[in-house]
């Protein structure tokens, strides 16, 4: 094994181990995976994370072989089917990450859309984070339920279920699942106060405008 991919293996993990710190998952319920060359690399189904070791993550070639196809000891996670498709369809995607986190999960239990109720959301790729319609775990009805749902977003809530990422880098990823969990938990308190305020689509085309030069010494939030 190559260092480098040893080493985005080993980041894999130490995501996995941060997320469920920071409250973003719980147990082994979430998965993370990544783009390494021609393969996507993603946790293992059913192991806990504190027992996982780089060479225990699965590896699918994404060109080459049927889907499903995988190498390693360990057999991927239950929902390596969207992940495969999503970074199939989206070269640009680098990395997902998929968690049950508390807020964005309650909402996807309503099957509620995350509106325009912060200016943050455009980090998302529109001016909504849309909820993928409910389909069983690990089926190729819910991965494709999430490529509709992701159609120009980098990222989803999954009725009844959780929430996804898709970032470039592994690191983009969970940054803007931090954030996506945070603006859910945003909204689920501004429906306990009432109505929330929905942002227009031309207060939205301002935000989009200004995250064009978003990282190019354009700041948001300030």
């Amino acid at each position: 094994m190559e260092l480098e991919e040893y080493q985005l293996r080993q980041a894999i993990i130490d995501q996995c181990l941060w997320m469920n710190a920071q409250g973003l998952n719980q147990g082994s319920a979430g998965n993370i995976s990544a783009r390494y060359k021609n393969q996507l690399l993603i946790t293992p189904t059913a192991m806990a994370y504190t027992a996982m070791r780089p060479e225990m993550l699965a590896a699918i070639p994404l060109e080459g072989l049927s889907p499903g196809e995988w190498q390693g000891s360990y057999q991927p996670s239950s929902e390596w089917r969207f992940h495969y498709d999503l970074m199939r369809s989206r070269p640009e995607i680098g990395a997902i990450v998929h968690t049950h986190s508390t807020y964005a999960t309650s909402l996807a239990i309503t099957r509620r859309s995350i509106p325009a109720v912060h200016y943050m959301i455009a980090l998302f790729g529109g001016n909504t984070v849309r909820c993928a319609e409910y389909a069983t775990y690990g089926s190729q009805a819910l991965s494709d339920q999430i490529l509709k749902a992701m159609e120009g977003r980098k990222a989803c809530l999954l009725a009844n279920h959780g929430m996804l990422v898709a970032g470039e880098t592994l690191p983009k990823a969970m940054w803007l699942a931090t954030e996506l969990e945070t603006l859910a938990q945003q909204y689920y308190h501004a429906l306990q106060l009432g109505d929330a305020v929905i942002l227009t689509e031309a207060q939205m085309a301002e935000v989009h405008a200004k995250l064009a030069n978003y990282g190019l010494g354009q700041t948001i939030g300030n």
